[in-house]
């Protein structure tokens, strides 16, 4: 069993599997590592050079042509837009300009009415190739689902490169491709929290995919309230009501 750390996406990341010889497994994982890469400088809003930094930056009158992988891509978040009631909004993303969990400010009810007004994936044009955002200052951000892409898309190439047996785990968002080489699943342990050194649960895995997020990654205290990095695309406030919620499903 190799394990190859690397870092992606402003974490720490790893690749692990089973494999005859640790260089077969440097060069296999090394596969699986560049489709993340490709997947962060394709889709990052830190990049300047990304598809969602040049949809970002164009004109509320130019509609940008978007390659088969990017019209995938929207169309997913447009299921999760509808499914989640309108919770899960890939133009949320631009609430960030309010809230900075450096500096432990709450920023005043008023001062995020101007910035709910560009949020709503509904509101984004598309047609079969392109896209446009028709109001000045709407952003899309891929945040929410990029990182998770990733992990299933390295995965795909890690088996079709004959990998039966490990995982890749993209800072926490894990793709399962197989048991361990003796039919034993993996334990993937859930951080507890409210405790970085513990954790809450352990669960088994044979295939598939988990994912964790909390109130615990990006946060800041102020007046006896936890505000977190979870943000309601609605109010514009941080949700309250889960500490970390896990998800298994067949893909990330």
């Amino acid at each position: 069993m190799y394990r190859i750390g690397f870092r992606a996406m402003g974490g720490g990341c790893e690749i692990v599997l089973a494999s005859a010889a640790r260089k077969e497994a440097k060069a296999i994982a090394a596969l699986g590592i560049k489709e993340v890469g490709r997947i962060e400088r394709k889709y990052s809003r830190y990049l300047a050079g990304s598809v969602v930094s040049r949809i970002n930056a164009a004109s509320v009158d130019d509609w940008i042509e978007c390659d088969e992988e990017t019209c995938a891509l929207f169309d997913y978040a447009d299921l999760l837009y509808r499914s989640s009631g309108g919770l899960f909004d890939i133009t949320s993303g631009v609430l960030r300009k309010a809230w900075d969990f450096g500096k432990a400010e709450v920023p005043a009810p008023e001062s995020l009415f101007p910035i709910l007004k560009l949020i709503g994936w509904n509101r984004v044009e598309r047609t079969v190739n392109s896209v446009r955002l028709p109001h000045a200052g709407m952003q899309l951000d891929f945040g929410g689902i990029g990182k998770e892409y990733a992990a299933d898309a390295a995965a795909a190439i890690l088996y079709e490169n004959g990998i039966r047996h490990g995982y890749v785990n993209l800072a926490g968002d894990i793709r399962v491709i197989g048991p361990k080489p003796g039919g034993e699943p993996w334990t993937i342990g859930i951080q507890d929290p409210r405790n970085s050194e513990g954790m809450i649960a352990s669960i088994p895995i044979f295939s598939g995919a988990l994912a964790t997020s909390g109130d615990y990654e990006r946060f800041f205290e102020k007046d006896g309230r936890r505000y977190c990095h979870i943000i309601n695309p609605e109010t514009g406030f941080p949700v309250t009501f889960w500490r970390s919620v896990t998800v298994l499903a067949p893909h990330v």
